[in-house]
């Protein structure tokens, strides 16, 4: 019995850190994609500054999120086996 839960703790581990790998692979590509776009835009038109860098936090903030429902599942594997 021991064999079997050092493998299940172990596939939990390999399980979690590929989650956190893949899950923090598209917020950081895309909020990257934002800001560079956000940029370009200000710099096109600065006068609607305030508008751009608004509108790019709210989606970043909605970009992260993804990233965070990868560290929860990462968690739950960590700590709920």
């Amino acid at each position: 019995m021991e064999l079997a839960e050092g493998i299940v703790k172990a596939a939990s581990f390999l399980g979690a850190g590929i989650c956190m790998g893949v899950g923090a692979l598209g917020p950081g590509l895309g909020e990257g994609f934002v800001a560079g776009k956000a940029v370009e835009a200000i710099g096109r038109a600065p006068e609607q500054s305030g508008l751009l860098t608004r509108t790019m936090l709210i989606g970043m903030a909605v970009d992260e999120s993804t990233g965070i429902y990868a560290l929860v599942i990462a968690l739950l594997l960590l700590f709920a086996v």
